[in-house]
């Protein structure tokens, strides 16, 4: 049986030791420390009691005050600090994984890697380090490579557990859908069959891209996406992507709103043959100076006014807003004055939208361009086949939504940095896109439910930490974890996240 037992050193400070007897003899089992105060003893005795308690399991004659006692208190003098982790936020984003099933299609590593994205974005070489600091993870990224084939088979696996969380989780019902793409540059100047220079909405121009559309619903939340080589043109990405996301939802009738771009008669009559409804932003300054006339004539720049005229394209809707006005003259001025300050300074010249080739006279403000822009100030059009039954400004409040897609792609290029892309071979530029699909469904979940951005969310995530310490006389390592604020809780309760 052990026994504490205090004695006085030389030095006058008192020792506290576990004794045995052996043969009436006494022997010092372990040296636990000396203290001077009444407060260094009595915490020297409390970690005898817990090394009694662990090492020998011989219970003492006030057990539970005992353990009080052992559990509560560790002097830092034996102690040791081992580092923090980020467990919490691991822990957090695992769990919204589970929610959209992610698991039950693809391995830990790959949840792992979308979980580090949302949290810093990096180069695979980079989030593997990162794994491994944040969290103790270790994957060897040659199995990455090695399961590129997999992950990309399970591409539109993970685009119907995405759907599916949609129609759960936000009552999404395949009637509207938002539509629209970007481009995504590589760190490289050598093209191929699918990385091509095009026009950039980067402003790289001159790096290989390959173009990305995706699909949301009216909160913004992606239900689905497709790439295509750098130099297709955008207005021939729609109906494929259309007609493949009906095709794998057995959607029979849905709208489809996006910008004029998309906007061909061979794109509305392929809508027209699948029986899908559409909302498309109409690129007005096309019209002829006759029709412009009489749009303008007919709203009188009446703040909401609107006005339908059959076209081609379908019907065209105009509507007039003040606000729109004013911002519309201020640019026309602006682009006027440059016109005119490039008649004064031929040399300079550039093109601009108000001038014209005059022959020998050389430039001249284009009289006909000026009255068409001066007439449409304020007025924005949108065409669609949409009937009579739906009013104008449904119509144009669902045109108005378009702005989630765009905001999903900022999302996706400013807070996950989908690029540029680091990336040559076709299979890993696909998974790389499915991380990031991945990581954005997660992303604008964060965003709907807490009202908060990510970035904001997983600062306030990072802060919980786990401080690891380590008992130098029990060898055992304790884990002390950051006090939780009122705010975080709340995050997680709208989250719907156990904890």
């Amino acid at each position: 049986m052990y026994h504490i037992r205090t004695t006085k050193t030389a030095s006058g400070a008192i020792a506290v030791q576990i004794v045995r007897y052996e043969n009436r003899k006494l022997i010092v089992v372990k040296h636990i420390g000396s203290g001077h105060t009444a407060d260094e003893i009595l915490g020297l005795r409390h970690y005898a009691e817990k090394w009694i308690l662990e090492f020998s399991k011989q219970q003492g004659l006030f057990d539970e005050e005992t353990k009080t006692h052992t559990s509560q208190l560790i002097g830092l003098d034996k102690c040791r600090y081992l580092g923090i982790r980020y467990t919490f936020i691991y822990d957090v984003l695992r769990s919204l994984t589970a929610k959209f099933k992610f698991l039950s299609c693809v391995d830990t590593l790959l949840l792992d890697l979308v979980i580090i994205r949302l949290i810093e974005p990096a180069s695979k070489l980079q989030s593997f380090e990162l794994l491994k600091e944040y969290f103790n993870i270790k994957h060897r990224r040659q199995i990455f490579y090695e399961k590129l084939p997999y992950y990309c088979a399970n591409k539109n696996t993970i685009e119907k557990l995405v759907t599916d969380f949609a129609v759960k989780e936000f009552s999404f019902d395949y009637s509207i859908v938002f539509y629209d793409v970007t481009t995504l540059y590589f760190e490289s100047f050598k093209s191929d069959a699918l990385r091509k220079p095009g026009f950039s909405k980067d402003g790289k121009s001159n790096q290989p891209q390959i173009i990305v559309g995706l699909m949301v619903n009216n909160l913004g939340f992606p239900v689905g996406y497709e790439m295509f080589k750098g130099n297709k043109f955008e207005g021939h990405t729609m109906i494929p992507v259309i007609k493949d996301f009906c095709t794998k939802n057995n959607v029979e009738t849905m709208t489809v709103v996006t910008d004029a771009a998309m906007i061909s008669i061979e794109n509305i009559e392929a809508l027209k043959t699948k029986k899908l409804s559409y909302i498309v932003g109409a690129r007005t300054a096309n019209l002829s100076i006759v029709q412009i006339r009489k749009i303008a004539a007919h709203l009188r720049r009446r703040d909401g006014a609107t006005i339908r005229i059959q076209t081609k394209h379908g019907t065209l809707i105009c509507s007039f807003s003040a606000k729109r006005e004013s911002k519309d003259r201020h640019e026309m001025e602006k682009q006027l004055k440059k016109a005119k300050f490039y008649l004064k300074n031929p040399a300079l010249m550039k093109k601009t939208r108000f001038l014209k080739f005059a022959g020998k006279n050389g430039f001249e403000i284009n009289k006909e361009v000026k009255e068409k822009a001066k007439l449409l100030l304020g007025i924005k059009g949108y065409y669609t086949n949409l009937g009579q039954e739906i009013e104008d400004r449904i119509v144009i409040g669902h045109y108005k939504n378009l702005w989630h897609v765009e905001q999903a792609f900022r999302i996706a290029k400013n807070d996950l940095e989908t690029r540029p892309i680091y990336h040559s071979k076709k299979e890993a530029i696909s998974v790389h896109l499915l991380i990031c699909f991945m990581a954005l469904a997660i992303s604008k979940y964060i965003e709907i439910k807490t009202d908060k951005s990510l970035k904001h969310v997983i600062r306030k995530f990072m802060k919980i930490t786990d401080a690891d310490i380590l008992d130098t006389l029990s060898q055992k390592v304790f884990t002390m974890r950051s006090q939780i604020p009122p705010e975080v809780f709340d995050y997680l309760s709208r989250l719907e996240v156990p904890y």
